[in-house]
């Protein structure tokens, strides 16, 4: 599998297990590329819908996409704290120039004090039968849902105490190249 570079310039595409489309980020600045992980940012990036509607992000955010773990996790920087949006999903696969995953459904949200709130479990569940989500993967998918709120109470991965300032740091520099570019 390619890998993004850092500083390179990304599209996130999120799929339907129906192989449609559903959500384009046009532009993502690569933080770290690996093949098991891969940081991007982003900030007033425009998102086009299934539908062709758009709208652009409202605040910078980090975004972590994983080759192993079925989820990813966009923290949302906000004058009142960090907020997590999760997304249980497949591992992402990356290629011509796009970072691509399956969205399941089922979301995350956690809070700046790290409460969490489970999300979408009956949109899940239509589309589990309107699909046909096989089971191993409602199991897999359960079993990651479990893996991530382990990762919040245990303050690992994005929700760790240092994740957010390394890595706005880094989306800073990033930033200021291009200014002098």
């Amino acid at each position: 599998m390619a890998v993004p570079t850092e500083g390179e310039t990304i599209q996130i595409h999120s799929y339907k297990h129906n192989g449609r489309i559903h959500r384009v980020w046009q532009e993502t600045t690569v933080l770290k590329g690996t093949n098991n992980i891969v940081i991007g940012a982003n900030e007033r990036t425009m998102v086009t819908e299934s539908d062709g509607r758009t709208w652009i992000t409202r605040e910078p955010s980090i975004c972590y996409f994983h080759a192993e773990h079925w989820f990813n996790i966009i923290c949302m920087l906000r004058d009142d704290g960090v907020y997590y949006y999760c997304n249980v999903s497949s591992p992402f696969v990356y290629n011509n120039g796009s970072l691509k995953y399956i969205d399941y459904d089922l979301d995350v949200k956690v809070f700046p004090d790290m409460s969490y709130t489970l999300l979408d479990e009956d949109e899940y569940e239509d589309h589990k039968r309107q699909m046909g989500y096989p089971e191993v993967i409602d199991q897999i998918l359960h079993r990651n849902v479990e893996k991530l709120i382990g990762w919040i109470k245990q303050r690992r991965g994005p929700f760790a105490p240092d994740f957010i300032e390394v890595w706005t740091s880094r989306y800073e520099f990033h930033r200021q190249y291009r200014l002098t570019e």
